[in-house]
């Protein structure tokens, strides 16, 4: 059995979202949560905690782009291949606060063969802090078993 013929396409990337979840202890040690999850889209919230602002007392740059990262994961890994970082770049806007919930939209670009390219827009109450690009590649295997009983 086919698990991309069994699921809808928007519910194999909330079982992929899911999968991933589960041991993604970076994401979760962070508070951020999934807003939403489409095939090539994630929406993820992470709130400004005190051990996230730098000496100018924003938000830290490593804190936003980890957001951003997250985001980017959760969109190239929904299609059901196993997909990493290639390359990333971000490019800060605005200052994040402390008490702010960022949020993060990912986006799908281009999916061709193994590469992939993402957008990342990261908002703090609806204004554009970041802009993040990712690249991503698949490396084989699987989230969810494609055929019953093989997981690749």
């Amino acid at each position: 059995m086919n698990i991309k013929a069994t699921l809808s396409p928007d519910d194999l990337a909330r079982a992929c979202a899911d999968a991933m979840w589960a041991e993604d202890d970076a994401s979760r040690g962070l508070g951020m949560e999934i807003v939403e999850i489409r095939p090539g889209q994630a929406t993820m919230t992470m709130t400004v905690r005190p051990e996230m602002v730098n000496g100018q007392r924003i938000a830290h740059g490593g804190f936003i782009f980890t957001l951003a990262d997250s985001a980017f994961a959760f969109a190239c890994n929904s299609h059901n291949d196993r997909a990493v970082a290639a390359h990333n770049d971000i490019t800060f806007i605005r200052p994040g606060k402390l008490g702010d919930k960022l949020v993060a939209t990912a986006r799908e670009v281009s999916r061709s063969g193994r590469s992939g390219i993402y957008d990342v827009q990261v908002t703090a109450n609806g204004v554009v802090i970041a802009e993040f690009r990712g690249h991503s590649r698949t490396i084989g295997g699987t989230w969810l078993p494609t055929e019953a009983g093989n997981k690749k």
